[in-house]
């Protein structure tokens, strides 16, 4: 008999449906036929009857993997993309603030509000936002105009097309938490499952009408998947359980200093040096570990494991091994970035008013720093207002200059990754300036592997006095 021939090919959704290769893919555990054959022999009613047996009935869950759905989301608020995007497995790619400018009507009003004696400030917030942000585009442009002139030969077009980012990414800081964008979401129906029953038990009657719409469209697809995706009691009622114990004010600022260093593993570097010892070797871990701290210099086995890594190399797993928990306020627009490391360990605040906001130095070049101010001042008002009744709606009216508190944790591989990619020269200079010290704090701790994480030569201090007042 002659050995099997390799074979690799795709199972089509423009054949099969997602849960009929799903089921393909499991299946072939205990049959020895091919792919396509066991594909070929299933129908949609056949594939969810198994889906209903063994993924809902006997709870294997990762056959639901398989199946994955592209879902287009539209004219949803940038609030509420916090909850489409909060699931670590599935794939985003949003509208962006910073190459994009947005209508003066193109604002979400909550539900909440229907009704409600605020609805008509709001709204009137809103737009007075929205207008202040379109007002500025242009003297604001013409501020980057002057620092960053017309290359010879360069066309008034293509000249807009490199700067703009810039200048938008000025104006964008008025933008409010209500400003509608529009997502792609790519995810698999283990994933899908679990992001609906988060969206449809939130505290926010947009992310719950998210919820029930996405349950409706998924199930054209994935019927039995997401069949079974439901509120869930457990995310409703803790948060509410944990607020009526009355620990800690919201928002209260208990430190003037932006971020901190509340944790890290002391003997990381060598417990990272011990496990790439452990990973090349054939000793244990503990004989690893012990070679580490016995080794008369660490340098050289650093130097092995890192002197390597080229500008668009990814860091062996073994970075892993280290870990670190900063205490961040930083304003919601560079917020927006950091959430989407999903790797990490985030555990943001709501949005509010209590921290103040940034004010762009660009803004005060323009001669817009009062109007400005008035701006930011009027949507803090409403937002304490709104929020004396309902903390999470109000942060609908919340600019992305308002700052916010998040709490991450996340290894060195992670921050090799996050502070390489937002401090680059074309990352907003909001999430450069936390890159820039996320990486300086590991340095200072862990100076013998940090040194090999190419950062530019500008500090964060850099940034905050070049384009913050």
């Amino acid at each position: 008999m002659s050995t099997p021939k390799r074979d690799i090919y795709l199972l089509s959704p423009k054949e099969h449906s997602p849960e009929t290769i799903a089921v393909a893919f499991a299946k072939t555990s205990r049959s020895p036929e091919s792919f396509r054959e066991i594909a070929a022999g299933l129908s949609d009613e056949q594939s969810a009857k198994f889906h209903e047996k063994w993924v809902v009935g006997y709870g294997h869950a990762s056959v639901a993997e398989h199946a994955v759905l592209h879902l287009a989301i539209e004219n949803a608020s940038r609030l509420a993309m916090e909850s489409i995007e909060s699931n670590r497995l599935g794939s985003y790619t949003e509208k962006s603030t910073r190459y994009q400018k947005w209508d003066t009507d193109a604002f979400y009003t909550p539900g909440e509000l229907d009704g409600h004696a605020l609805r008509d400030e709001y709204t009137a917030t809103c737009r007075m936002l929205f207008e202040t942000y379109a007002a500025a585009l242009e003297p604001v442009h013409g501020t980057v105009q002057t620092s960053s002139p017309r290359k010879d030969s360069e066309t008034d077009a293509a000249w807009d097309r490199r700067i703009r980012s810039q200048y938008v990414d000025v104006c964008r800081f008025l933008l409010p938490a209500s400003a509608l964008a529009n997502v792609g979401v790519t995810a698999n129906g283990r994933v899908l499952e679990n992001a609906i029953r988060k969206w449809r038990s939130s505290p926010l009657a947009e992310v719950r009408e998210i919820g029930n719409t996405v349950k409706e469209v998924a199930q054209a697809e994935i019927p039995t998947l997401v069949k079974y995706a439901e509120p869930v009691e457990y995310l409703i009622e803790t948060p509410q359980d944990i607020a009526k114990l009355g620990f800690g004010e919201l928002g209260k600022r208990q430190s003037n200093d932006w971020l901190e260093l509340v944790d890290y593993d002391k003997d990381g570097e060598q417990r990272v040096l011990a496990s790439a010892l452990y990973r090349f070797g054939g000793m244990s871990y503990s004989e690893a570990l012990g070679a580490v701290r016995s080794a008369p210099q660490l340098g050289p086995i650093a130097d092995a494991l890192l002197s390597r890594l080229g500008r668009h190399d990814i860091p062996l797993r073994e970075l892993e091994y280290t870990s670190y928990t900063f205490d961040l306020v930083m304003d919601q627009g560079a917020y927006a970035e950091f959430k989407r490391h999903r790797m990490m360990t985030q555990t943001p605040q709501l949005l509010t008013g209590a921290l103040g906001y940034v004010v762009p130095k660009r803004m005060a070049q323009a001669g817009l720093e009062g109007e400005y101010c008035r701006a930011m001042d009027a949507a803090a008002a409403l937002w304490e207002k709104l929020a004396a009744w309902n903390p999470h709606a109000a942060q609908y009216a919340l600019p992305n200059g308002f700052n916010r508190r998040v709490l991450a944790s996340f290894n060195l591989r992670e921050a090799f990754a996050f502070c390489q990619l937002r401090s680059a020269p074309g990352a907003h200079f909001s999430i450069r300036k936390v890159a820039e010290r996320v990486a300086q704090e590991i340095r200072r701790v862990h100076p013998l592997l940090a040194k090999y994480m190419p950062m530019p030569d500008e500090s964060w201090q850099d940034v905050e006095e070049q384009f913050f007042i």
